[in-house]
């Protein structure tokens, strides 16, 4: 039987609630991410330290918009592509959350970096900042609009950020072996890069869960790895 009207229009209230807070949770991630680099980029403590004490923020929320999930699902039993819908944003938000204790920790190697002088310029850790954090704003873009095939094209960009990683890690591993005393803080980068590494990998489940929403495929779209 079809729901009713008040029905229908109660259940859509609740659906662009969880939206609105899966967008906000996905906009605060961006950000943090970003000024996270920025931190480490600039020997910024200060900022390092804002970050980690806002990850709270970006953990409540995770845990409201599960307890809406859960509530709509209760009361208003959403079926076929609604609960879909739901469900994906339960793992998004989760995904969200993880990219966020990431940001923490790049804010948290800053820290410790403090204010020695890097090794070498940071050159292509904000370019995989920017990549990562573009495949978040692009997937969640494709949440809004439901669009499975702009969140494929979004999931193919993970290959970008991991050459990225593997030159990262080459250069790196070229400083240690050329000077011990780098060894400390080119491990402390290759965390970095290897944070931003897995934050381009969630960006891709966040892609995998708008296609699951949007046509009912689980599946995983990550592009083939290269040597």
């Amino acid at each position: 039987m079809a729901s009713s009207p008040s029905v229908r229009t109660l259940l859509d209230h609740n659906i662009d609630e969880i939206r609105n807070d899966v967008l906000r949770m996905g906009s605060l991630v961006g950000e943090q991410v970003a000024r996270a680099v920025r931190a480490l980029k600039e020997r910024n403590v200060s900022l390092a330290h804002q970050i980690i004490e806002s990850d709270q923020q970006i953990n409540a929320l995770r845990y409201r918009v599960e307890s809406e999930c859960v509530r709509t699902i209760a009361t208003q039993q959403p079926a076929a592509k609604d609960l879909r819908y739901i469900l994906a944003a339960i793992h998004m938000a989760g995904e969200l959350e993880r990219i966020g204790d990431h940001a923490s920790s790049i804010a948290s190697i800053a820290i410790r970096i403090g204010d020695e002088p890097l090794i070498k310029p940071l050159i292509d850790v904000p370019r995989m900042q920017e990549i990562a954090c573009g495949m978040i704003h692009e997937a969640l873009d494709a949440f809004i609009e439901m669009d499975a095939e702009a969140a494929k094209r979004v999931a193919a960009r993970d290959q970008e950020v991991d050459d990225l990683y593997v030159q990262i890690l080459r250069e790196l591993l070229t400083f240690m072996m050329q000077d011990s005393k780098t060894i400390a803080q080119a491990v402390y980068l290759l965390w970095v890069a290897h944070s931003l590494e897995r934050i381009a990998d969630r960006a891709t489940n966040l892609c995998e869960r708008v296609i699951f929403a949007a046509t009912a495929e689980l599946g995983d779209y990550k592009p083939p790895r290269t040597p």
